[in-house]
């Protein structure tokens, strides 16, 4: 799951309040009934499995006519933990597929925490309780529905539409579904471009819709140890040469340190037009940083928040500490762990290096934890752009459309390293006071899980199906 961009909400503001719930159509009836089954389905790896959901929805193609060799519930790891992929052919013979993904697994949820059943999906007051209501099975339930939905109306896309629910983003499951499929079933996901909703959500403040983004980037995940050992000794002698004290030098230095600003398409296109929304001197200082990266004066009053900081730079911050062995004895071994988030288009080896000339000790040791390729950014192409701009003024008029670059993960990395831009596009509205991902009693608000089903019904057939 990645970590919400919540602060982007907290900035931006829109006039549109949410509407009232009206009685159920069959399209949502059916849309609920999926999101039940999922929720109910135990897909944790620890205790569950994402297998049964698999074959669950499977099954529910199936009965819904799609022929069973354009149904594929496939994994390496046996009854434990599978994948299904499902496709809709298109008539083009030029253009590439879309392909549309969300993961049927969550993280462990413990009955004792909650105030309701996890596993049992649980409506009250508005909201729908339960585990992966927002991570991300409400997903996972939205594109199901809207293949369906598109099946039961007899609507034969000009691109061909691709689903893929996977296993293992949430990790502990020792594969991670997208990577095997893209290293094992390349074919079967091959697309000009994807649709993520474990990303990109759009976001309410106080009741007020407020943005429409589009994450079209993420940071690079990589860690660094920083390591000092000498030869110790009794602590009632000591040395200049103290291991602790050298190491705690390098994590000054290194805590002290700003990387320079680097705007992306993606960031420079999220001041741009985050710019008009703001007034005073935030307006002005985004206009200006977009305009010009190297205005220092703007870079560093953006840079008081933690937020926008992380847009303009590649970030780099000690995170944990291992030191010594004894109290009576000299540290032989000091190490500082230092997590870095590093912008499209930079590399691992690149912030290495500045880490080694910021440290400027010989001493200490910088190496990398483990080896992670270089993050990529999506382009913010047309055929992407202009339908989630088209469908949002139709649904949601007024809400504004930002580029956004997400400062944790997803699942999308791993496509767009593959060569598939992708775009975080969730359409299911979150409050950004009450965000409860992985967290006790999740949650997300009835009305918008149906918006949502509309919402990317339109869109789906905005990319994928031909205008009479």
């Amino acid at each position: 799951m990645t970590l919400r961009t919540i602060s982007l909400a907290l900035a931006l503001l829109a006039p549109l309040t949410i509407a009232a719930q009206s009685e159920l159509t069959p399209t949502q009836m059916e849309a609920r009934a999926i999101f039940k089954q999922l929720i109910e389905i135990n897909s944790s790896y620890k205790d569950g499995s994402t297998t049964p959901a698999a074959h669950a929805m499977a099954k529910r193609f199936l009965d819904a006519g799609f022929p069973a060799a354009d149904i594929h519930v496939l994994g390496p790891a046996g009854d434990k933990d599978s994948n299904v992929v499902v496709r809709m052919p298109g008539t083009s013979k030029t253009l590439k597929p879309v392909l549309l993904i969300a993961h049927l697994d969550v993280v462990e949820a413990l009955r004792s925490d909650w105030s309701v059943d996890p596993y049992i999906l649980t409506e009250r007051d508005g909201f729908f309780y339960g585990r992966g209501t927002s991570d991300i099975k409400d997903g996972d339930a939205i594109l199901v529905e809207t293949l369906l939905k598109l099946k039961r109306e007899h609507v034969v896309p000009e691109r061909t539409i691709i689903v893929a629910l996977t296993a293992g983003e949430e990790g502990g499951g020792g594969y991670n579904g997208i990577s095997w499929l893209i290293e094992n079933h390349r074919d079967l996901i091959d697309a000009e471009f994807c649709i993520n909703p474990d990303g990109g959500d759009p976001l309410l403040k106080n009741g007020k819709r407020i943005v429409r983004p589009v994450q079209a980037s993420e940071k690079l995940y990589q860690s660094f140890y920083l390591t000092v050992t000498n030869k110790g000794g009794h602590s009632s002698m000591p040395t200049p040469d103290n291991a602790i004290a050298r190491l705690a030098e390098a994590i000054v230095r290194v805590s002290r340190f700003q990387f320079p600003v680097h705007l992306t398409e993606t960031t420079r296109a999220y001041f741009e037009r985050s710019a008009p929304l703001q007034v005073g001197q935030l307006a002005a200082d985004m206009h200006a940083i977009a305009s010009n990266e190297r205005d220092s004066a703007a870079a560093a009053r953006l840079s008081a928040s933690p937020f926008y900081n992380a847009q303009l730079r590649t970030t780099c911050v000690p995170t944990m500490l291992d030191g010594g062995h004894a109290p009576n004895a000299l540290p032989q071994t000091a190490r500082a762990l230092v997590n870095c988030r590093i912008l499209p288009g930079e590399t691992p080896a690149q912030v290495r290096a500045v880490l080694v000339r910021v440290v400027d000790d010989d001493s200490v040791r910088v190496t990398p934890i483990e080896d992670s390729k270089p993050g990529t950014a999506s382009p913010l192409m047309p055929a992407i752009m202009i339908p989630v701009e088209k469908v949002t003024a139709r649904i949601w008029p007024g809400v504004p459309v930002i580029p956004q670059m997400e400062t944790g993960a997803t699942d999308g990395y791993r496509l767009r390293d593959a060569g598939i831009p992708t775009y975080g596009l969730s359409s299911v509205f979150l409050d950004v006071d009450d965000v409860r991902a992985h967290g006790r009693d999740e949650r997300i608000m009835v009305k918008s899980f149906y918006e949502g089903v509309d919402y990317m019904y339109q869109l789906v057939r905005e990319v994928a199906v031909a205008r009479p």
